[in-house]
């Protein structure tokens, strides 16, 4: 009988509403040290983790200059937006429905952990979910493949165990091919149909319920 694929779910943007906010708390940390980008271009790359963000959005030259400190910043302005941050719809049955077909569940997050702990108990996962992750756990978030083999190692597995993973970005999908991985992705990142599709994604939802709803068909079956 073939072994059960581990579930690895990304949390911010997949199962919380949170990218937007991410993207502006990204934008008030740079601006509070005179750099300013605009806020479409800070959208597009949340879901990297903020390891590698910087350097994306402004080079080696931006990240040498404000690197820690913007860090620092946007932990803290999205800590002032942590009560707009919202369960998306069906996220829950979701995390039920691959519980109930038997599956391990790992949440992966490359987000702060004061940050995971708020989400997990939105959520109410604590004691749905094997294990969960957070930037302390990693030297390099993604689009690395590193956040991923921590999560099957935190689900006491080892890295070719069969998993899949969900997420909502282009770098969700490249972080799960790298790990060997298919994604199946929802829409709420804000990433074209196109682009998703393009990076690899195995299928789209537009919500965490329309994928529990869907499950039958899917690797989590």
């Amino acid at each position: 009988m073939a072994e059960s694929p581990i579930a690895v779910l990304d949390i911010d943007g997949t199962l919380i509403d949170s990218n937007y906010h991410h993207a502006l708390a990204w934008y008030r940390a740079l601006r509070r040290l005179g750099e300013i980008y605009p806020v479409w271009r800070l959208h597009r790359l949340i879901g990297m983790g903020g390891d590698q963000l910087l350097t994306a959005l402004g080079g080696e030259d931006l990240e040498r200059r404000v690197g820690d400190r913007a860090r620092e910043l946007q932990g803290e302005e999205t800590d002032s937006m942590l009560d707009e941050m919202a369960t998306l719809p069906g996220a829950r049955d979701l995390l039920l429905a691959i519980k109930e077909r038997g599956h391990r569940l790992v949440l992966a997050s490359s987000g702060q952990q004061r940050h995971v702990e708020v989400f997990l108990d939105k959520l109410d996962a604590r004691d749905i979910a094997d294990a969960w992750t957070t930037s302390a756990d990693v030297e390099a978030s993604k689009p690395a493949p590193d956040l991923l083999q921590v999560a099957l190692k935190k689900a006491g597995v080892s890295s070719g165990t069969p998993a899949v993973m969900v997420g909502d970005s282009v770098w969700d999908v490249e972080a799960a091919r790298a790990a060997g991985m298919p994604a199946m992705v929802v829409r709420s990142g804000g990433f074209g149909d196109d682009e998703l599709l393009e990076a690899g994604a195995l299928a789209l939802y537009d919500t965490p319920g329309d994928l529990a709803k869907a499950l039958d068909r899917t690797p989590l079956a």
